[in-house]
Protein backbone atom coordinates (compact mmCIF):
# COMPACT_ATOMS: atom_id res chain seq x y z
CA UNK A 1 0.00 0.00 0.00
CA UNK A 2 1.44 3.39 -0.97
CA UNK A 3 2.16 6.12 1.56
CA UNK A 4 -0.80 8.23 0.42
CA UNK A 5 -3.25 5.35 0.89
CA UNK A 6 -1.84 4.52 4.34
CA UNK A 7 -2.36 8.12 5.40
CA UNK A 8 -5.93 8.24 4.07
CA UNK A 9 -6.82 5.00 5.86
CA UNK A 10 -5.46 6.45 9.13
CA UNK A 11 -7.46 9.64 8.66
CA UNK A 12 -10.68 7.74 7.91
CA UNK A 13 -10.20 5.44 10.89
CA UNK A 14 -9.56 8.31 13.28
CA UNK A 15 -12.40 10.36 11.76
CA UNK A 16 -14.77 7.45 12.30
CA UNK A 17 -13.71 7.06 15.91
CA UNK A 18 -14.25 10.78 16.56
CA UNK A 19 -17.62 10.69 14.82
CA UNK A 20 -18.87 7.83 16.93
CA UNK A 21 -18.01 9.58 20.19
CA UNK A 22 -18.66 13.17 19.14
CA UNK A 23 -21.47 15.49 19.96
CA UNK A 24 -22.19 19.06 18.91
CA UNK A 25 -19.77 21.32 20.82
CA UNK A 26 -21.83 24.50 20.36
CA UNK A 27 -20.01 27.83 20.52
CA UNK A 28 -23.09 30.05 20.81
CA UNK A 29 -25.53 28.01 22.84
CA UNK A 30 -28.68 29.62 24.23
CA UNK A 31 -28.28 30.10 27.97
CA UNK A 32 -29.75 32.32 30.67
CA UNK A 33 -27.16 34.28 32.65
CA UNK A 34 -29.84 35.38 35.15
CA UNK A 35 -30.56 31.76 36.06
CA UNK A 36 -26.81 31.18 36.11
CA UNK A 37 -26.35 33.95 38.66
CA UNK A 38 -28.83 32.30 41.00
CA UNK A 39 -27.06 28.96 40.63
CA UNK A 40 -23.68 30.62 41.24
CA UNK A 41 -24.88 32.03 44.54
CA UNK A 42 -26.83 28.97 45.71
CA UNK A 43 -24.79 25.97 44.53
CA UNK A 44 -21.57 26.77 46.40
CA UNK A 45 -19.65 28.53 43.59
CA UNK A 46 -19.66 31.86 45.42
CA UNK A 47 -18.04 30.44 48.56
CA UNK A 48 -14.86 29.57 46.61
CA UNK A 49 -14.86 31.96 43.66
CA UNK A 50 -16.19 34.99 45.51
CA UNK A 51 -19.13 37.26 44.72
CA UNK A 52 -17.24 38.99 41.92
CA UNK A 53 -15.45 35.95 40.41
CA UNK A 54 -12.04 37.04 41.70
CA UNK A 55 -11.77 34.28 44.30
CA UNK A 56 -12.83 34.22 47.93
CA UNK A 57 -10.24 34.97 50.66
CA UNK A 58 -8.55 31.96 52.27
CA UNK A 59 -10.34 32.64 55.54
CA UNK A 60 -13.69 32.15 53.78
CA UNK A 61 -12.80 29.50 51.20
CA UNK A 62 -10.77 27.44 53.66
CA UNK A 63 -7.90 26.62 51.29
CA UNK A 64 -4.85 28.16 49.67
CA UNK A 65 -5.60 29.03 46.06
CA UNK A 66 -3.50 26.99 43.55
CA UNK A 67 -1.59 28.85 40.85
CA UNK A 68 -4.21 27.81 38.29
CA UNK A 69 -7.13 29.27 40.28
CA UNK A 70 -9.12 31.46 37.88
CA UNK A 71 -9.98 35.12 38.22
CA UNK A 72 -13.08 35.36 36.05
CA UNK A 73 -12.91 39.15 35.98
CA UNK A 74 -9.61 39.13 34.07
CA UNK A 75 -10.53 39.13 30.39
CA UNK A 76 -7.05 38.05 29.25
CA UNK A 77 -7.47 34.83 31.28
CA UNK A 78 -11.08 33.99 30.52
CA UNK A 79 -11.79 35.04 26.93
CA UNK A 80 -9.27 32.59 25.39
CA UNK A 81 -11.08 29.70 27.12
CA UNK A 82 -13.92 27.95 25.31
CA UNK A 83 -17.27 27.06 26.86
CA UNK A 84 -16.62 23.33 26.44
CA UNK A 85 -13.48 23.62 28.62
CA UNK A 86 -15.46 25.32 31.39
CA UNK A 87 -18.20 22.72 31.08
CA UNK A 88 -15.78 19.80 31.27
CA UNK A 89 -14.32 21.12 34.53
CA UNK A 90 -17.77 21.78 36.04
CA UNK A 91 -19.12 18.37 35.02
CA UNK A 92 -16.08 16.22 35.84
CA UNK A 93 -14.04 18.34 38.28
CA UNK A 94 -10.65 20.01 38.03
CA UNK A 95 -8.53 16.87 37.35
CA UNK A 96 -10.41 16.29 34.07
CA UNK A 97 -8.35 19.12 32.55
CA UNK A 98 -5.26 18.69 34.68
CA UNK A 99 -6.31 21.28 37.28
CA UNK A 100 -6.47 20.98 41.08
CA UNK A 101 -8.80 18.45 42.73
CA UNK A 102 -10.04 21.33 44.87
CA UNK A 103 -12.56 21.91 42.08
CA UNK A 104 -15.24 19.23 42.62
CA UNK A 105 -17.46 17.64 39.97
CA UNK A 106 -21.04 18.95 39.63
CA UNK A 107 -22.16 16.68 36.80
CA UNK A 108 -24.61 14.81 39.02
CA UNK A 109 -25.80 17.88 40.94
CA UNK A 110 -26.57 20.12 37.96
CA UNK A 111 -28.22 19.44 34.62
CA UNK A 112 -26.51 20.23 31.32
CA UNK A 113 -28.80 23.24 30.81
CA UNK A 114 -28.04 24.55 34.30
CA UNK A 115 -24.33 24.31 33.65
CA UNK A 116 -24.78 26.24 30.41
CA UNK A 117 -26.62 28.95 32.36
CA UNK A 118 -23.83 29.01 34.93
CA UNK A 119 -21.15 29.42 32.26
CA UNK A 120 -23.14 32.26 30.70
CA UNK A 121 -23.05 34.05 34.06
CA UNK A 122 -19.31 33.41 34.52
CA UNK A 123 -18.79 35.18 31.20
CA UNK A 124 -20.34 38.36 32.59
CA UNK A 125 -17.44 38.90 35.02
CA UNK A 126 -15.33 40.03 32.05
CA UNK A 127 -17.05 43.32 31.27
CA UNK A 128 -15.21 44.11 28.01
CA UNK A 129 -16.61 42.77 24.74
CA UNK A 130 -13.55 43.81 22.72
CA UNK A 131 -11.60 40.61 23.39
CA UNK A 132 -11.94 37.91 20.70
CA UNK A 133 -13.42 34.75 22.21
CA UNK A 134 -11.49 31.50 22.35
CA UNK A 135 -14.07 29.67 20.22
CA UNK A 136 -12.70 31.70 17.28
CA UNK A 137 -9.22 30.28 17.95
CA UNK A 138 -9.77 27.53 15.39
CA UNK A 139 -7.56 24.43 15.10
CA UNK A 140 -4.29 25.39 13.44
CA UNK A 141 -3.95 24.16 9.87
CA UNK A 142 -0.59 23.05 8.49
CA UNK A 143 -0.01 26.04 6.18
CA UNK A 144 -2.97 28.42 6.38
CA UNK A 145 -2.44 30.97 9.14
CA UNK A 146 -5.45 31.70 11.32
CA UNK A 147 -6.84 35.08 12.31
CA UNK A 148 -6.89 34.63 16.10
CA UNK A 149 -3.98 36.13 18.13
CA UNK A 150 -2.24 33.18 19.78
CA UNK A 151 0.18 32.42 22.60
CA UNK A 152 1.82 29.37 21.04
CA UNK A 153 5.08 27.65 20.27
CA UNK A 154 4.96 25.40 17.20
CA UNK A 155 7.52 22.96 15.79
CA UNK A 156 6.41 22.31 12.20
CA UNK A 157 8.30 19.88 9.97
CA UNK A 158 8.09 18.87 6.31
CA UNK A 159 10.00 15.79 5.08
CA UNK A 160 10.35 14.98 1.38
CA UNK A 161 8.51 11.75 0.64
CA UNK A 162 10.06 11.31 -2.81
CA UNK A 163 12.82 12.86 -4.89
CA UNK A 164 15.90 14.34 -3.24
CA UNK A 165 15.97 13.72 0.52
CA UNK A 166 15.48 16.80 2.66
CA UNK A 167 13.51 18.31 5.47
CA UNK A 168 12.63 21.70 6.87
CA UNK A 169 11.56 22.54 10.43
CA UNK A 170 10.05 25.86 11.46
CA UNK A 171 10.42 26.97 15.09
CA UNK A 172 7.56 29.42 15.55
CA UNK A 173 6.91 31.61 18.59
CA UNK A 174 3.66 33.58 18.68
CA UNK A 175 2.85 35.92 21.55
CA UNK A 176 -0.25 37.96 22.12
CA UNK A 177 -0.12 41.48 23.55
CA UNK A 178 -3.00 43.77 24.31
CA UNK A 179 -6.50 42.91 23.19
CA UNK A 180 -6.05 42.27 19.48
CA UNK A 181 -2.33 42.08 18.72
CA UNK A 182 0.26 39.35 18.26
CA UNK A 183 3.95 39.23 17.40
CA UNK A 184 5.50 36.28 15.58
CA UNK A 185 9.04 34.95 15.15
CA UNK A 186 9.57 32.09 12.69
CA UNK A 187 13.02 30.50 12.30
CA UNK A 188 13.33 27.72 9.66
CA UNK A 189 16.08 25.09 9.87
CA UNK A 190 16.76 23.11 6.70
CA UNK A 191 18.68 19.94 5.81
CA UNK A 192 19.13 18.82 2.21
CA UNK A 193 20.94 16.04 0.38
CA UNK A 194 22.66 17.84 -2.49
CA UNK A 195 24.47 15.39 -4.77
CA UNK A 196 24.79 12.86 -1.93
CA UNK A 197 26.24 15.42 0.43
CA UNK A 198 24.10 16.67 3.30
CA UNK A 199 24.01 20.37 4.05
CA UNK A 200 22.09 22.14 6.79
CA UNK A 201 21.48 25.64 7.96
CA UNK A 202 19.07 28.35 8.99
CA UNK A 203 16.67 29.70 6.39
CA UNK A 204 15.16 33.18 6.10
CA UNK A 205 13.66 34.10 9.48
CA UNK A 206 10.36 35.98 9.75
CA UNK A 207 9.55 38.80 12.17
CA UNK A 208 5.94 39.92 12.02
CA UNK A 209 2.88 41.34 13.74
CA UNK A 210 -0.81 40.50 13.43
CA UNK A 211 -3.83 42.54 14.47
CA UNK A 212 -7.47 41.50 14.74
CA UNK A 213 -9.62 43.96 12.82
CA UNK A 214 -12.98 42.33 13.49
CA UNK A 215 -14.36 39.48 15.58
CA UNK A 216 -17.92 38.41 16.35
CA UNK A 217 -18.73 35.23 18.22
CA UNK A 218 -22.42 35.35 17.33
CA UNK A 219 -21.63 35.21 13.61
CA UNK A 220 -18.52 33.03 14.15
CA UNK A 221 -16.32 35.43 12.15
CA UNK A 222 -12.85 36.89 12.72
CA UNK A 223 -10.60 38.96 10.41
CA UNK A 224 -6.94 39.88 10.91
CA UNK A 225 -4.16 41.66 9.02
CA UNK A 226 -0.47 40.70 9.14
CA UNK A 227 2.74 42.43 8.17
CA UNK A 228 6.28 41.15 8.54
CA UNK A 229 9.81 40.96 7.22
CA UNK A 230 11.66 37.88 5.99
CA UNK A 231 15.28 38.50 6.96
CA UNK A 232 17.88 37.08 4.51
CA UNK A 233 19.48 34.87 7.17
CA UNK A 234 19.64 31.78 4.95
CA UNK A 235 22.48 30.71 2.66
CA UNK A 236 21.26 31.54 -0.85
CA UNK A 237 24.01 29.48 -2.51
CA UNK A 238 22.72 26.35 -0.76
CA UNK A 239 19.10 27.17 -1.54
CA UNK A 240 18.29 28.03 2.09
CA UNK A 241 17.40 31.68 1.50
CA UNK A 242 16.32 34.26 -1.06
CA UNK A 243 19.28 36.60 -0.60
CA UNK A 244 17.10 39.67 -0.06
CA UNK A 245 14.83 41.13 2.60
CA UNK A 246 11.19 40.45 1.79
CA UNK A 247 8.05 42.17 3.03
CA UNK A 248 5.19 39.74 3.66
CA UNK A 249 1.60 40.77 4.18
CA UNK A 250 -1.69 38.91 4.30
CA UNK A 251 -5.29 39.05 5.40
CA UNK A 252 -6.74 36.09 7.30
CA UNK A 253 -10.49 35.49 7.60
CA UNK A 254 -11.94 32.56 9.55
CA UNK A 255 -15.55 31.43 9.71
CA UNK A 256 -16.87 29.03 12.35
CA UNK A 257 -20.28 27.42 11.85
CA UNK A 258 -22.59 26.11 14.56
CA UNK A 259 -21.94 22.53 13.48
CA UNK A 260 -18.23 23.05 14.43
CA UNK A 261 -17.34 23.07 10.75
CA UNK A 262 -14.96 25.89 9.88
CA UNK A 263 -13.25 27.57 6.95
CA UNK A 264 -9.98 29.48 7.23
CA UNK A 265 -8.71 31.67 4.39
CA UNK A 266 -5.45 33.55 3.92
CA UNK A 267 -4.58 35.83 1.01
CA UNK A 268 -1.29 37.67 0.78
CA UNK A 269 1.89 38.62 -1.02
CA UNK A 270 5.65 38.34 -0.65
CA UNK A 271 7.40 41.45 -1.94
CA UNK A 272 11.22 41.22 -2.07
CA UNK A 273 13.18 44.45 -1.86
CA UNK A 274 15.36 43.32 -4.79
CA UNK A 275 13.17 41.72 -7.45
CA UNK A 276 16.21 40.96 -9.58
CA UNK A 277 17.15 38.31 -7.00
CA UNK A 278 13.74 36.95 -6.08
CA UNK A 279 10.35 37.48 -7.77
CA UNK A 280 7.32 38.96 -6.12
CA UNK A 281 4.55 36.44 -5.49
CA UNK A 282 0.94 36.08 -4.39
CA UNK A 283 -0.45 33.24 -2.29
CA UNK A 284 -3.90 32.02 -1.34
CA UNK A 285 -4.47 29.31 1.25
CA UNK A 286 -7.71 27.90 2.56
CA UNK A 287 -8.47 25.15 5.07
CA UNK A 288 -11.78 23.37 5.62
CA UNK A 289 -12.21 21.34 8.79
CA UNK A 290 -14.62 19.74 11.23
CA UNK A 291 -14.04 19.25 14.95
CA UNK A 292 -15.31 16.26 16.92
CA UNK A 293 -15.12 15.88 20.66
CA UNK A 294 -15.10 12.62 22.58
CA UNK A 295 -17.04 12.19 25.83
CA UNK A 296 -20.13 14.09 24.65
CA UNK A 297 -18.06 16.88 23.16
CA UNK A 298 -16.01 17.57 26.30
CA UNK A 299 -13.04 15.26 25.82
CA UNK A 300 -10.24 14.79 23.32
CA UNK A 301 -10.72 16.81 20.15
CA UNK A 302 -10.20 15.33 16.68
CA UNK A 303 -10.12 17.70 13.70
CA UNK A 304 -9.76 16.38 10.14
CA UNK A 305 -8.85 19.19 7.73
CA UNK A 306 -8.21 19.65 4.04
CA UNK A 307 -6.12 22.52 2.71
CA UNK A 308 -5.80 24.04 -0.75
CA UNK A 309 -2.50 25.90 -1.21
CA UNK A 310 -1.86 28.24 -4.17
CA UNK A 311 1.21 30.29 -5.01
CA UNK A 312 2.04 32.33 -8.12
CA UNK A 313 5.16 34.30 -8.97
CA UNK A 314 4.50 37.70 -10.51
CA UNK A 315 6.75 37.13 -13.48
CA UNK A 316 6.26 36.49 -17.18
CA UNK A 317 4.83 33.07 -18.08
CA UNK A 318 4.58 32.05 -14.42
CA UNK A 319 2.03 29.43 -13.43
CA UNK A 320 0.01 29.04 -10.28
CA UNK A 321 1.26 26.10 -8.22
CA UNK A 322 -1.47 24.19 -6.38
CA UNK A 323 -0.94 21.82 -3.46
CA UNK A 324 -3.42 19.69 -1.53
CA UNK A 325 -2.88 18.90 2.16
CA UNK A 326 -5.17 16.33 3.84
CA UNK A 327 -4.41 16.21 7.57
CA UNK A 328 -5.77 15.57 11.03
CA UNK A 329 -5.14 17.39 14.30
CA UNK A 330 -5.63 15.84 17.74
CA UNK A 331 -5.37 17.23 21.24
CA UNK A 332 -2.78 15.32 23.26
CA UNK A 333 -2.96 16.67 26.82
CA UNK A 334 -6.11 16.69 28.97
CA UNK A 335 -5.95 20.47 29.06
CA UNK A 336 -5.78 20.43 25.25
CA UNK A 337 -2.86 22.87 25.25
CA UNK A 338 -0.59 20.32 23.57
CA UNK A 339 -1.73 19.32 20.08
CA UNK A 340 -0.34 17.43 17.13
CA UNK A 341 -1.12 17.44 13.42
CA UNK A 342 -0.15 14.95 10.70
CA UNK A 343 -0.69 15.36 6.99
CA UNK A 344 0.57 14.84 3.46
CA UNK A 345 1.35 17.75 1.11
CA UNK A 346 0.67 16.72 -2.49
CA UNK A 347 1.53 18.88 -5.54
CA UNK A 348 -1.57 19.02 -7.74
CA UNK A 349 0.09 20.50 -10.86
CA UNK A 350 3.51 21.55 -12.17
CA UNK A 351 5.03 18.61 -10.31
CA UNK A 352 8.52 18.86 -11.82
CA UNK A 353 10.93 19.48 -8.97
CA UNK A 354 8.12 19.63 -6.38
CA UNK A 355 8.03 16.62 -4.07
CA UNK A 356 5.31 15.13 -1.96
CA UNK A 357 6.00 15.86 1.69
CA UNK A 358 5.01 14.29 4.99
CA UNK A 359 4.09 17.23 7.20
CA UNK A 360 3.51 17.32 10.94
CA UNK A 361 3.71 19.64 13.90
CA UNK A 362 3.58 19.79 17.67
CA UNK A 363 1.88 22.82 19.20
CA UNK A 364 2.14 24.13 22.76
CA UNK A 365 -0.34 26.78 23.90
CA UNK A 366 1.92 28.04 26.68
CA UNK A 367 -0.64 30.48 28.06
CA UNK A 368 -2.72 27.47 29.23
CA UNK A 369 0.11 25.88 31.18
CA UNK A 370 3.63 24.51 31.21
CA UNK A 371 4.66 21.51 29.14
CA UNK A 372 4.48 19.25 32.20
CA UNK A 373 1.07 20.54 33.32
CA UNK A 374 -2.42 19.55 32.26
CA UNK A 375 -1.83 15.84 31.75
Amino acid sequence: MCLKNVFLVAVIATFSQGFVHAQYLGYAFHADAKKGEQLYRESGCKSCHGPDGRGAPKAIAGFEQPSTFPDFSKCDQTTPEVNSAYKDVIVHGGPSRGFSQIMPAFGEALSSEQIDDLIAYLRTFCTSRRWPRGELNLPRAMVTEKAYPEDEVVLSTAVNANGAPGNETHIIHEQRFGVNNQIEVDVPIEFQDQNRVWYGGVGDATLGAKRVMYSNLDSGSILSLFGGLLIPSGNRARGFGSGTTTFETFAAFDQLFKSDTFIQTQFGAELPFHTSIAPQSLFFNTAIGQSFGANHGLGRLWTPMFEFIANRDLSTAAKTDWDLVPQIQVTISHRQHIRGDLGLRIPANDTTGRQKQIVFYLLWDWQDGKLNEGW
